[in-house]
């Protein structure tokens, strides 16, 4: 890299600290020698534009896998717009035939951008990619390309064409995104290895609690999550119907946009025990604004910044080892299908349950209960 690249890239990875709130810290110096100028120039006014913190990660995070591919794919960088038939050979690369790929080698995504984007760290799958990563990244692709006031070739008869039968060439089985459902039994269990009274347990029984408890909350939630967004509220009886019952310390969460809301005004409540363990961490963290999940390094220092999403799936499984469990059949996202498993388990009503996890489809929520039903139904308990 030459003098004036370098000084691009840092002038770069200064404006991209103006981010710094939504884009993880740890992904700026890639980020800055992946985008170009423009690339950040557009993400800043997406920011000024309101759009969610979510939304606006997952853009930054496929503009630099686009800016990549295009580059090491054509040697060129990312044009706008981008011709049809780029978003032809991206799919081409992205989704074929495994059959067909044992017998020809070049099907597929070439070798060397193959070697290129793994050794940039943003290839990881074996095999071609899954479908709804490869739409998502096209939709990314076209909404940049609108906010830059450009029309694409996203509505292209080919390009839908090519996307149906390279799925249909690639079709995978759809597997969940964890295994196995963190239930109140295997979070237990989790538990019990946050024990201690060192800093580590203090906040990753918080962070375990406090993302099961609140309706089962995404990892990019839990580690989005601020003091700021936590609202001390009165009180209230363990038991609802009985005044006599004890009173439980209550806060409220608020989440803003989420992946499956647009209001900013959304939020969940916590009760009792993770209202306790949250207050404990916070209070021996001596953590009172800023982010409420942050790293800990080997020595026990709090740092200022927040944990990662990908740092919060690794606790998870670090935890899962501990307590003598299988780490490869669980994640993080197990908890938000543990929670309504176990909503459904309790005879929770499933309106209930939808209200504090926030789907917005009650058909997939509705499968965890339609599960939990016919295990705990009659209908197969006829031979036993």
């Amino acid at each position: 890299m030459n003098g004036a690249s370098s000084i691009s890239v840092e002038r770069r990875a200064e404006e991209l600290d103006a981010l710094g709130a939504i884009l993880p810290f740890a992904r700026r110096d890639q980020l800055a020698t992946l985008l170009t100028d423009d690339d950040v120039a557009t993400l800043k006014h997406l920011a000024k534009e309101g759009i969610g913190a979510n939304t606006l990660r997952a853009l930054a995070s496929d503009l630099g896998y686009l800016e990549a591919w295009c580059e090491l794919a054509t040697g060129s960088p990312l044009p706008w717009p981008a011709p049809e038939s780029l978003l032809l050979k991206f799919v081409a690369h992205h989704l074929w035939d495994p059959v067909e790929r044992a017998e020809d080698s070049s099907h597929g995504m070439p070798d060397d951008v193959e070697i290129g984007l793994r050794a940039k760290g943003l290839l990881r799958v074996e095999g071609p990619h899954a479908p709804d990563t490869v739409r998502r990244r096209l939709t990314s692709w076209s909404i940049l390309t609108r906010w830059r006031g450009l029309t694409g070739s996203f509505a292209a008869p080919s390009l839908k064409s090519a996307l149906r039968l390279a799925v249909r060439a690639a079709a995978r089985q759809r597997r969940r995104k964890s295994k196995r459902a963190v239930t109140a039994d295997v979070l237990t269990k989790l538990l019990a290895t946050c024990n201690g009274e060192r800093l580590v347990d203090l906040r990753d029984r918080a962070l375990l609690l406090t993302a099961f408890a609140s309706g089962g909350r995404r990892r990019s939630e839990v580690a989005d999550l601020r003091v700021e967004d936590l609202i001390d509220e009165e009180p209230v009886h363990a038991d609802p119907k009985d005044p006599a019952s004890p009173r439980l310390p209550c806060l409220t969460i608020h989440l803003g946009r989420t992946k499956t809301t647009a209001d900013d005004r959304v939020h969940v409540v916590l009760i009792g025990r993770p209202v306790e363990a949250l207050k404990q961490w916070l209070a021996e963290g001596r953590i009172d604004t800023g982010p409420v999940f942050r790293r800990i390094d080997q020595w026990g220092n709090i740092d200022r910044r927040a944990l990662t999403p990908q740092s919060v799936n690794l606790i998870l499984k670090s935890r899962c080892k501990l307590a003598g469990l299988d780490a490869e059949m669980f994640s993080a996202h197990g908890l938000r299908s543990g929670y309504l498993t176990e909503a459904a388990n309790r005879g929770v009503p499933l309106p209930e349950a939808m209200q504090q996890s926030l789907h917005r489809s009650v058909a997939q929520a509705a499968s965890y209960y339609n599960n939990a039903g016919r295990k705990n139904g009659r209908a197969a308990r006829l031979v036993m």
